[in-house]
């Protein structure tokens, strides 16, 4: 019997063929037409002898020449795992030479080199052939890189966050539950970390440079060693350290804060971010998802702490995670229920004590604890997304108790709503304050939003028309707490506010700190000139009034003139006084 290596191609796949398989290929019919068909086939075929530890090809075909790139006469004699290149690690090369050694089928898909350099993936189905004494292998070879990229694409997309290139939130949870698993007794660091006031930037600066700060943010968080990286939200993210103990964790997390420290260059500009930083530290066989979760409860407890830097998770922080569970599900229940009410400061003409209007306080009047101040629900109102409910309801509260006051006075009373800037960037309050009127026929002279001094971080185009808008339905704007944040007197041109409100922090120290009273003339004398009102709040005594009224400062609201009281109080004193009727 010949040599398979002396046998023409034809005469080799004759013989392969029909030594392999007699009872298939045994037709004299299909016997001639054979070796013309495999030249002829798409896929590339080549036969391969098994030769010691070798492999050396004895056959390949026109689109074995074609996908490689090399002629025939180049590749008969050589092995044929020349077309790995220098890639021999590749998982599948172990898998196809077991299956060799043991004279078995294999399928494998592998990254091969082309003749001029390039990658493709070959999936190759390789099939045993007994001719005689000797092995040979029959591969069939098809470029798949279209699918593999494919494939590539659709696993990103499902897996992977599109702005940052980082895990997305399920992949994260399923890729650290799948590491941790694999060793128990390792220890793991969890951080997650949050942009403070992103949404500032966003409507700052436009979304274009939103991702790019979240890209950027995301890049650096790769470059910090952690096993895993994951966009968790819309600015939040989380980070899966391996630690040779917990001791180390404190310097990891400080390394990740100083990564993130200096300022993002983006569409030609410098922009600082400040990041809320919670984490937690386990072994890996308790599970991932608790000390996911408990580094997210130690990020909560960070926002509300933003100048404390990091913070480790503590049990104390799970009882308030549970805490503010237990009050968003009251809160909804409270807001169907309708269990808020309003209260009414007086504001009062500070030279003739008359007074012309209100702050309406909103409280919760809780069944079990009582009336509980804003400072105990709001916040938690705003994240579980109940405060524009509860806004809409309280404006509509205050639009009608104002109606009921100023329906037989002579000079109206105007009330104050405080109204948060997440509202006022989020929902069209213009559209909510046309609703609150139309069904209460208040007139919307008499309702002021007060608004806080960070809404002046939004001079932006669509801030302003909201503002306008407003202006425009004949609802007053009032900067709360001026003095204490982001103004300047640009912004006081450029919104079309009606009154600004002096912080109680500079009335209080009036009478003690000289400075306090030069900021407090320099306030009155700029809303005078810009035909604003002036209302100074937290006034207490007849000696911060009387100073005042020396700086001509015409509203004064505070303890002095009278506490936040319930509505039908506040109707009782106003009737009592008989002030505008």
């Amino acid at each position: 019997m010949a040599d398979s290596s002396d046998l023409t191609p034809s005469e080799l796949i004759m013989r392969t063929a029909t030594e392999a398989d007699e009872g298939l290929l045994g037709s004299d019919a299909v016997r001639p037409i054979l070796p013309a068909l495999v030249e002829e086939l798409p896929d590339g075929i080549a036969i391969a002898q098994r030769s010691m530890a070798n492999t050396p090809l004895l056959y390949v075909n026109k689109s074995f020449e074609r996908l490689t790139g090399y002629a025939r006469h180049e590749v008969i004699g050589k092995d044929c795992r020349y077309l790995q290149g220098s890639e021999r690690d590749q998982p599948e090369i172990a898998r196809i030479r077991a299956a060799i050694e043991a004279a078995e089928p294999v399928d494998a898909t592998l990254r091969n080199y082309r003749k001029d350099g390039s990658a493709f993936w070959n999936s190759l189905s390789l099939r045993p052939a007994w001719v005689g004494e000797e092995l040979l292998y029959v591969g069939i070879m098809r470029d798949v890189s279209a699918i593999r990229q494919a494939n590539i694409a659709l696993d990103r997309a499902a897996n992977l966050d599109g702005t940052t290139g980082c895990l997305n939130r399920q992949s994260f949870l399923l890729a650290a539950e799948a590491r941790f698993a694999k060793d128990p007794a390792a220890t793991v660091l969890v951080v997650k970390l949050d942009a403070i006031s992103f949404h500032d930037m966003n409507a700052g600066y436009g979304f274009e440079v939103g991702d790019a700060l979240l890209a950027e943010t995301g890049r650096r968080l790769r470059e910090a060693g952690a096993v895993l990286v994951a966009r968790m939200g819309a600015n939040e993210f989380a980070l899966a350290f391996e630690l040779p103990d917990e001791t180390s964790a404190e310097s990891i997390v400080a390394s990740v804060s100083a990564a993130l420290a200096a300022d993002f260059v983006v569409a030609g500009a410098n922009v600082s971010l400040r990041f809320a930083i919670g984490y937690a530290t386990g072994q890996a066989g308790g599970g991932a998802i608790p000390l996911i979760r408990n580094a997210g409860t130690a990020l909560w407890a960070a926002k509300a702490d933003p100048l404390g830097g990091p913070r480790r998770f503590q049990d104390a922080d799970y009882e308030e995670a549970r805490r503010r569970v237990r009050m968003t599900r009251e809160l909804k229940v409270a807001v169907a229920n309708d269990e808020f009410v309003c209260h009414y400061q007086p504001q009062v003409d500070l030279i003739t004590g008359e007074w012309v209007g209100a702050e309406a306080l909103i409280r919760w009047n809780h069944p079990l604890f009582g009336s509980q101040l804003p400072g105990r629900f709001i916040e938690t109102a705003e994240r579980s997304g109940l405060l524009l409910d509860l806004t809409e309801r309280s404006l509509t509260t205050v639009a009608t108790f104002a109606r009921r006051v100023n329906t037989r006075r002579e000079k109206a009373l105007r009330f104050s709503v405080n109204v948060s800037a997440g509202e006022f960037l989020q929902h069209d309050m213009a559209e909510m304050l046309d609703r609150v009127l139309g069904l209460t026929g208040a007139d919307p002279a008499w309702l002021t939003l007060e608004i806080t001094e960070s809404m002046f971080l939004h001079d932006t185009p669509g801030v302003r028309d909201a503002f306008e808008r407003l202006r425009q339905i004949g609802v007053g704007l009032s900067v709360d707490d001026f003095g204490t944040g982001y103004s300047n007197l640009r912004s006081l041109e450029t919104f079309p506010v009606t009154e600004i409100k002096i912080d109680r922090t500079f009335v209080s120290d009036l009478a003690t700190t000289p400075s306090k009273m030069v900021i407090i003339r320099a306030v009155i004398d700029l809303g005078r000139a810009l035909g604003l009102t002036v209302v100074a709040e937290g006034v207490e005594t007849d000696v911060q009034r009387a100073m005042l009224c020396d700086l001509s400062c015409p509203v004064g609201q505070g303890y002095l003139f009278g506490k936040p009281t319930d509505d039908e109080d506040f109707y009782a004193e106003l009737v009592r006084l008989g002030s505008g009727w």
